[in-house]
């Protein structure tokens, strides 16, 4: 379903990804784990077309995506809910989730079945409808930040960090929206610095170092191998 082939990507000098091939198929949740600056982060800017490679391809469903335009990409139904939330603080819940169902509007479609689906996802947003997001928790902004991508319809959820700054509690919470969206059918690449949540979560698993795969496999698998249990789960 999305495929990167030799995918490379530099910060000015500063080479950032270098030949990464991932794919994730249909239906899955693929977890993508490293350090910090092993190039997670940008390999989903790279696939929403925030940054562009230098070299390589991307594709989507057999079409090559890898010079299109960001609006294209979230066309398509690839969908990214980036680090840190990233809310639109001075509109409320609602105005944040409508956002999302920009190209819906445009055709026509109503928007209100969207919003149901996300408030009975998460109930405390319905609640909350008419705040401004700057006045939420962190953890209900996550889940806002979440929500909006969903208005949008997407085939693919590319998360990035989901659980970062959350409370526990919170960040069970999320990833058990999470792992119902993709049971229900959603295809998800996760971006995740708790690597055991990560792993225990998604089917697949790839471990980024410097920009390059070092280990992929069975996420079963991964969670057993030594080299990760001591580098990424502490053990």
């Amino acid at each position: 379903m999305l495929r990167l082939e030799d995918v490379s990507v530099s910060y000015g000098e500063v080479p950032a990804l270098h030949r990464l091939s991932i794919e994730v198929d249909a239906g899955e949740m693929v977890a993508l784990i490293g350090a910090n600056g092993a190039g997670k982060t940008t390999t989903l800017n790279t696939i929403s077309a925030i940054l562009k490679p230098s070299s390589g391809r991307i594709w989507f469903e057999g079409e090559r995506i890898d010079q299109c335009e960001p609006e294209r990409i979230v066309e398509l139904g690839i969908l990214h809910v980036p680090e840190g939330r990233r809310v639109f603080t001075g509109l409320t819940v609602e105005e944040n989730l409508a956002v999302g169902t920009t190209r819906w509007r445009r055709r026509g479609m109503s928007m209100a079945g969207d919003i149901e689906r996300v408030y009975k996802l998460f109930p405390r947003l319905q609640e909350r409808r008419n705040q401004l997001a700057w006045s939420l928790s962190g953890g209900e902004q996550q889940m806002l930040a979440l929500g909006r991508a969903l208005m949008a319809r997407p085939k693919v959820l590319l998360l990035d960090e989901p659980s970062l700054g959350l409370a526990p509690n919170i960040t069970q919470e999320v990833f058990r929206t999470v792992r119902e969206l993709n049971e229900a059918g959603l295809t998800v690449l996760l971006v995740e610095q708790d690597a055991y949540a990560a792993l225990r979560i998604s089917r697949r698993g790839y471990v980024l170092e410097t920009g390059r795969v070092a280990l992929h496999g069975n996420c079963s698998d991964l969670r057993r191998d030594v080299r990760i249990q001591e580098a990424y789960l502490g053990k």
